[in-house]
């Protein structure tokens, strides 16, 4: 998906650049120079599309807001050692909210109230509509890749395109939701 961008060149395109203040377009160069790397170590540690995503995202906001948006002296370790720090607390968090599970489930404490419960299912049919309303191509995916757990190899082989393709269709279709379901329940 970054090589991708960087092929088309979506990510560093002129408007982007001229959005940024003359004191923070190094953080472009540096999401520019070590983006696929450390996309790839980011992969190994979360091994999941949205962790990575989400720690890609945080580090570079720790880059922007460090002492005001100063340039650190080693650009590249402390960006490196911010993404390891971040999807170590990422595991960190996921084991946290196992073991709470976990307890839950061990010491008989009741199931979620009813409130929850309608609140879980109006929330399932709210996205089921949503996804719904998609285009059929980012339908398919979703259905194919969150519904059915299929790899993006198998969601591409079905649909006939590359696994590329798949991921973005993927990334489209969520975006999407996630403004639908926000501005619905923003009202």
């Amino acid at each position: 998906m970054f090589d991708r961008a960087i092929k088309h060149d979506l990510l560093w395109s002129s408007a982007a650049s001229e959005a940024v203040e003359e004191n923070q377009r190094w953080i472009l160069t540096a999401m520019h120079r070590y983006g696929h790397e450390l996309v790839t170590m980011l992969w190994r540690i979360l091994g999941n599309e949205q962790d990575v995503c989400d720690a890609y995202q945080t580090t570079f906001l720790h880059l922007a807001h460090l002492d005001g948006g100063q340039k650190p002296r080693w650009v590249k370790a402390y960006l490196f050692r911010t993404a390891s720090n971040t999807a170590i607390s990422m595991l960190r968090q996921r084991v946290v909210e196992r073991k709470t599970l976990s307890s839950m489930t061990q010491t008989g404490e009741e199931e979620p109230t009813a409130e929850v419960d309608f609140d879980a299912r109006r929330l399932a049919e709210n996205l089921r509509s949503h996804i719904a309303q998609l285009p059929e191509h980012l339908r398919d995916v979703i259905t194919l890749r969150d519904l059915g757990e299929l790899s993006y190899a198998e969601v591409a082989r079905i649909m006939g395109v590359s696994t590329g393709t798949a991921r973005v269709y993927r990334c489209k279709a969520v975006q999407m939701l996630a403004v639908w379901v926000n501005d619905e329940e923003n009202r």
